[in-house]
Formats: C-alpha cells, structure tokens, sequence
C-alpha cells in the first residue's frame, strides 16, 4: 500500500490548476493499487489531489486542522470540499478550534505521521506564512520522507 501525504498551493490560477491537475496524475500513475492519498482537502491543489486519488481507484483519508476550517476556507471552495470529504474513507480531525498557522503545520505533521511519501505542488519558494507548503516539505526532509516535488513549466501562483 502506497500512502502519499499531500502539500500544495492555494489559489491556483485556472491554467496553472489545469497545468497541476496533469502533473499530479502523471505522479499518481506510477502508484501502484492500494493508492491512499492523505489531505487537508483546502482550495487549490489539495482538492485537484484528492480528486485525482478518488478517478485512480484510490480512497481518500482527510486531515481537518480545525473545527472551524471549512468556514475559513473560500466559499468558493465549499461545495468541493463537502463533495471530497464525504468520500474520504477516514478522517483525522485535530484537536483545534480555529484555522490558523497553527492547525495548519499540525495537520502537515500528522499526515506525514501516516505516509509514504510526499507529493508537494510547490514552486520552490519559501512558505507565505507557518505552516505553508515550504515548512510542509521542510519537515518532509527533516523526517526522512521522500519528497516528490511537482510544479510544471507554465505554472505561476498570483
């Protein structure tokens, strides 16, 4: 069984999301059946995974950093989120009760705590705030865990 923790961008602009979602599920391919895929289930890349492990077969296991999260994400990003957490296979929910840096590096340190690997959509660049993709990958490294960093050519965050 492959378990792939996941760390990426929000905010994708449409292209680059387009761009990302190719790249993931070239990464994804290579997976071998059973394929588990870890996430916060947050706007941008996070839901372009977790949507990609669900079409490969794959089962879903979401990673909620705080009881307020899902309002602290964009409303925009709501209805995908309620449609990717119902299909989650299991969910890990920390002991938080607002979205902050905070819960957000827990919940990275827990899904790595269950993984493989890690899958990063991240232009290589340093984290906009504690917690973000960087100190993801940071802490990726510093366990030991493999880290598969995608971001394509064409890619760009605003």
């Amino acid at each position: 069984m492959s378990r792939i923790a996941f760390t990426g961008h929000r905010g994708l602009p449409p292209q680059t999301a387009e761009l990302v979602d190719g790249a993931i599920r070239e990464a994804l391919a290579g997976e071998g059946p059973p394929l588990v895929g870890l996430s916060c289930l947050a706007d941008g890349a996070d839901q372009i995974f977790a949507r990609a492990v669900l079409d490969l077969g794959g089962s879903l296991e979401a990673v909620v950093p705080a009881e307020h999260y899902r309002e602290a994400l964009p409303e925009g990003a709501h209805r995908a989120y309620d449609e990717l957490y119902g299909h989650a296979a299991r969910v890990h929910r920390l002991p938080f009760v607002e979205s902050t840096s905070e819960s957000h590096l827990a919940a990275g340190r827990r899904m790595l705590d269950g993984a493989d690997e890690l899958l990063a959509v991240w232009d290589g660049l340093p984290a906009r705030g504690v917690g973000g993709t960087a100190d993801v990958v940071a802490e990726a490294r510093h366990r030991g865990i493999p880290v598969h960093v995608v971001w394509p050519r064409g890619a760009h965050r605003d």
